[in-house]
């Protein structure tokens, strides 16, 4: 990945994060701490009313606790938000 990256850390149990506003560029995803049965759902927009672009979803039983995922550059056009569901999930969210 390219290093003029920005990042977002989210560490908060169920929480919706505004990452940027306006126009960006999704690089990945790091998954720093899964949670089994987590959801991370990714938003072009400014909220949860945006379009949903990705969706992550957790198993039951973990088969590993980092997890890195590359997006290529997915463009966003009005923001990027994340909203994540269950237990306190910690991933960091990296942008341009």
């Amino acid at each position: 990945m390219e290093t003029n990256l920005s990042t977002n850390i989210i560490a908060a149990a169920p929480t919706t994060t505004v990452v940027r506003t306006g126009p960006a560029v999704l690089a990945g995803i790091v998954i720093n701490k899964a949670t089994a049965n987590g959801v991370i759902a990714i938003y072009d927009g400014i909220d949860a009313n945006g379009t949903l672009k990705a969706t992550i979803t957790m198993p039951a039983t973990l088969l590993a606790n980092q997890i890195s995922l590359d997006y290529h550059d997915m463009s966003m056009d009005k923001g990027i938000t994340v909203v994540t569901s269950t237990a306190a999930q910690d991933i960091t969210v990296l942008y341009k």
